[in-house]
């Protein structure tokens, strides 16, 4: 990742500083501790830009979304975090389901359209990115791309796709197979991409195999490609495709937050979820270079570099419909791919 960004992540702190409340005797004694699943530029533009507004500190503990779930989990009531930030809904559910989770605010659930929240209103929706397939216009036409994602099942893709079935991006991808196709049907395509795909740790990897002209194809999030692109300007061999007719490949997944219940500063959490969603910090996520989601704030343009959100055509599945990772983790332990 290129460091230019600097410059221009201290201008969005200092235009979100200027935008919020000032900093109080109180706060300046406060330290919140975040869990994050997240990005850690991103999460670092976020926090640094908090503190600066309102003079609370943020200590952050980093991790992979699924292990970081089930830590809090086991560490219960005696959890030292106050918010969890994670890349996908489904450890959030998982966390609520198991009643570790205290509510929102709902002013702050109010800033971002209620299908991206919890139904609980115990977790709240922060930013949103499409799933897609990013390939090599060297190696395969746009037209000769399959209509649908469970299409990269065929026999003819044998090599032609690249998957990172170990990234936590890929857990509720099965699960909306699961809600749409059936387990059953979810299993098979799992088994048929054993066999057809090059498996990779993360989908930096995926994305960076297609660019280099190792696969045709790979199944990505789409900030993924932003971030090479980023990086490489027009030097960018690999493209985006996006699946249309709310097939399953175009899955939107939502990052989101949530408030411990166990924790022990209630009312500096809630102000971090709310400095989150809020216009000034949405605004300097989408308009810069560290992060590449669509902003879930009312109001807030996304990056140009992105596919206009309006545009986009995901599957008709609910937050709600893509469950807890628990039954996806299963199925990719059955296929063979964990």
């Amino acid at each position: 990742m290129r460091v230019s960004f600097r410059s221009r992540l201290s201008a969005s702190v200092l235009a979100v500083s200027v935008g919020l409340a000032g900093v109080s005797v109180a706060a300046r004694a406060e330290t919140l501790t975040l869990y994050s699943a997240q990005h850690k530029q991103m999460v670092d533009q976020v926090t640094s830009a908090f503190t600066k507004a309102t003079g609370i500190a943020v200590q952050t503990r980093f991790g992979e979304a699924p292990e970081i779930a089930s830590q809090i989990v086991q560490e219960g009531a005696a959890s030292p975090a106050d918010v969890y930030f994670t890349e996908n809904s489904p450890e959030l559910v998982l966390l609520d389901e198991k009643g570790l989770l205290a509510p929102v605010d709902k002013s702050t659930l109010a800033q971002v359209p209620s299908r991206f929240n919890a139904e609980t209103g115990d977790w709240l929706g922060v930013l949103a990115r499409e799933n897609v397939l990013c390939f090599d216009p060297h190696l395969i036409k746009e037209s000769q791309l399959p209509a649908s994602l469970l299409d990269l099942a065929k026999p003819e893709w044998k090599g032609k796709v690249a998957i990172a079935p170990a990234d936590a991006d890929f857990l509720p991808l099965v699960e909306a197979i699961v809600k749409l196709k059936g387990r059953p049907a979810a299993l098979d395509w799992l088994k048929a991409m054993k066999t057809n795909a090059q498996i990779f740790d993360d989908d930096e990897g995926v994305v960076a195999a297609v660019d280099r002209g190792a696969v045709a194809t790979g199944i990505i999030n789409n900030y993924y490609w932003a971030r090479l692109h980023q990086e490489k300007g027009k030097a960018t061999v690999a493209k985006l495709h996006h699946f249309n007719g709310h097939d399953v490949g175009a899955l939107i997944n939502v990052s989101g937050a949530a408030v411990l219940k166990s924790s022990k500063h209630q009312e500096a959490a809630q102000r971090f979820l709310a400095f989150m969603v809020s216009k000034p910090m949405q605004t300097a996520l989408a308009s810069g270079d560290v992060d590449f989601e669509y902003p879930l704030a009312a109001g807030v343009k996304a990056n140009p570099i992105l596919e206009p959100f309006g545009q986009l055509q995901p599957p008709e599945i609910s937050i709600k419909d893509l469950g807890d990772d628990q039954d996806a983790a299963k199925l990719l332990r059955e296929a063979g791919l964990l």
